[in-house]
């Protein structure tokens, strides 16, 4: 028997707040945290805004030494894993560290320490190059770094599929969960790349907007959207077998009833003209949640506010829920955070909960012409309050990850 699983801790560190209360608070003012590229000179750039965080200390949250052996996409994963745990009210010295693992990816590691070295090769030789260079750089170190952390013990792995990883991530911690490989599992996702290399890589594939008007920049399903918002944080939650939340009387936020993970087999930046990637990966995690696509009040969309996606991922819905499609309320946080890449789907995640705590559903900020092609209901000026039992949040990847969520209000 699959084991159920809850959701009894959140953090975040985004760019309208470093911590759950103040992102949620800055969701329900529907403020935006794009703005002008401030980490460099962006004169010869034809993209001029990002979604930055913005007084952020890690000192605030670690130790200066620990702080120093980590890049910016581990210090914000420490920080948000940190928030978490302490949300959760665990104990690890109560706990079996073996049964606590950690699941948390990033789509890039660090841009910056590669930039970095490969400049010191250049002007002073290979023998300067930092000694800690690959550790501060891969992937897998914000993972590593949190379990150092919090000296969980078990499972600790990062996936990466892009803009999916949050959300893949969160649904392999869930599983290792059902299938008795861990009591709790700390999983989400972080990333921090908005840096030279970032954003001229993303310019390039014209994949970024161009608009120098922060409110008008990141517009998911609008008519006038021309590419996304890099954007940087990191969204971690506390996943934790339903029996032993309850033994330690845990406050629990949510349930999660399934997961649904596809790949589109089909090109390396587009997903699938039909949809039908997506629309899989939603169906297989109603399937497993046993509901059907009526029973879904809200999905929490990719949205970036690339033409391709957001017409897509609105096929995608169309497929998936059939007649039921018409009825569900679909937002994008991208449209206030820009898109986090492999946090997305963590930050996201956090919002599908609060969302169900707060019967609260947050306005697409920014879009005002929906595009006659997307004929959904995209909360476009007004959020939605409604009682909420059933949410879906979806995370598409280059490389035609797709990667599905059903998160339920918890009734016990």
């Amino acid at each position: 028997m699959k084991k159920r699983v809850v959701v009894t801790g959140l953090g975040a560190v985004t760019p309208i707040g470093n911590s759950v209360e103040e992102f949620w608070s800055g969701v329900k003012e529907s403020k935006v945290g794009i703005g002008e590229i401030t980490k460099f000179d962006t004169t010869e750039y034809k993209v001029k805004l990002a979604a930055e965080v913005k007084d952020f200390s890690a000192k605030e949250y670690m130790d200066f030494k620990a702080a120093k052996r980590m890049e910016l996409f581990s210090q914000y994963a420490v920080a948000a894993a940190l928030e978490a745990y302490e949300d959760s009210g665990v104990d690890i010295e109560k706990e079996d560290p073996y049964r606590a693992g950690v699941i948390v990816g990033s789509g890039i590691g660090s841009l910056q320490r590669v930039e970095q070295e490969h400049t010191k090769i250049r002007e002073k030789g290979p023998g300067r190059v930092n000694p800690l260079m690959v550790p501060l750089m891969i992937s897998n170190m914000a993972a590593g770094n949190i379990s150092i952390q919090l000296g969980f013990k078990g499972k600790c792995t990062n996936v990466v599929t892009a803009c999916a990883s949050g959300t893949n991530c969160i649904g392999d911690a869930y599983r290792a969960i059902q299938y008795g490989d861990a009591d709790m599992m700390i999983a989400g996702g972080t990333e921090s790349c908005i840096c030279p290399t970032g954003v001229a890589g993303f310019t390039s594939l014209t994949a970024l907007s161009t608009s120098t008007d922060p409110k008008r920049a990141s517009i998911p399903f609008d008519r006038d959207r021309d590419g996304f918002v890099l954007g940087e944080g990191a969204g971690v939650v506390m996943l934790e077998e339903l029996e032993h939340a309850k033994r330690r009387g845990a406050d629990i936020y949510a349930e999660v009833v399934g997961y649904g993970s596809t790949g589109d087999a089909y090109h390396i930046t587009s997903p699938a003209e039909d949809g039908s990637g997506a629309a899989k990966a939603m169906s297989l995690a109603m399937e497993e949640g046993g509901i059907e696509p009526a029973q879904v009040d809200y999905i929490n969309a990719h949205g970036t506010s690339t033409h391709h996606n957001d017409l897509f991922e609105t096929r995608a819905i169309e497929l998936a829920l059939g007649d039921a499609a018409k009825d569900v309320v679909v937002n994008s946080t991208k449209s206030m955070i820009g898109h986090l890449l492999g946090a997305a789907g963590g930050v996201e995640f956090i919002t599908c909960v609060k969302s169900i705590q707060d019967g609260y559903i947050h306005q697409t900020v920014g879009t005002e012409n929906v595009d006659e092609n997307c004929g959904l209901n995209y909360a476009v000026g007004a959020p939605v309050e409604k009682d909420l039992t059933y949410v879906l949040t979806n995370s598409l990847g280059f490389g035609g990850h797709n990667a599905t969520l059903l998160v339920r209000k918890y009734e016990g």
